[in-house]
């Protein structure tokens, strides 16, 4: 198994397979969380390329190898910024597998925690040649989850840089990649979400409760569509969590 440090048009990121693959192998694009780097997820990768898939591990902007050392509190200013360009160097990602040749199977799936599951449910919305993706304590619903994140800075007496004008300009902005106001994206691609029941960074309700009414529209293939929910878990996945992620990838992919 080899993971090797590259970097495609300016993205740092871990490129890690065995040398039995070829063009024709499956690939998962896995995107870490808030504050986390590429290297974290190398548990997923290390299952997955086991699965006969090959895995890309990207740092988002101001994480990783492109961290600009700021604080917890200036990196919350940068949040959705980071979300929509990491949404943006998904596609720049899936550009350069075609130029390199590694994309010939078709089978590319999309899987990231925490913010990596927003940034996942922000791709199904923009992306159709995802085949199969995961969405691990994400909030497909951007401009709830954005709300729900103000509600909390303003609970905390922390007063936000921004006018009115300025957050229903980002309002507007991240409505434009809300699947919630479109479900009919998921076009019944198949979908795991993970969450946490005791998870207070990423609401579980908000989460299940769009999973609920997303079943509607997966008549014809309810197979398709998972939710696992884990009651003692909160924001983070135990390993029970990560195998069946990866079991996930595998079925759809490999």
């Amino acid at each position: 198994m080899y993971v090797q440090n590259d970097m495609w048009k300016e993205i740092p990121l871990l490129h890690v397979y065995d040398e039995e693959m070829n063009e024709h192998t499956p690939i998962v694009i896995f995107l870490h969380g808030f504050q986390s780097a590429k290297e974290h997820n190398l548990h997923y990768a290390y299952q997955l390329v086991k699965k006969g898939i090959r895995v890309i591990l990207p740092d988002a902007k101001l994480h990783g190898d492109r961290s600009e050392n700021l604080s917890e509190g200036k990196m919350n200013l940068h949040f959705w910024e980071i979300v929509l360009q990491s949404i943006e160097e998904v596609g720049v990602l899936y550009n350069e597998l075609q130029s390199r040749n590694l994309v010939s199977s078709g089978k590319i799936g999309v899987a990231g925690t925490s913010m990596g599951g927003i940034v996942t449910s922000g791709c199904l919305k923009k992306y159709d040649w995802i085949s199969t993706a995961v969405i691990c304590m994400g909030a497909p619903g951007f401009v709830e989850l954005s709300n729900y994140q103000l509600n909390q800075f303003e609970q905390l007496g922390v007063k936000l840089p921004m006018t009115s004008e300025q957050k229903e300009q980002l309002q507007a902005l991240l409505a434009e990649y809300d699947i919630t106001r479109e479900p009919e994206k998921f076009n019944q691609r198949p979908v795991l979400f993970w969450h946490g029941e005791k998870d207070t960074t990423v609401p579980f309700k908000n989460t299940y409760h769009f999973y609920m009414q997303l079943r509607s529209y997966y008549v014809q293939e309810p197979d398709h569509l998972k939710f696992i929910a884990s009651p003692n878990s909160g924001h983070k996945v135990p390993r029970e969590g990560v195998l069946a992620v990866t079991d996930w990838l595998s079925q759809y992919l490999a």
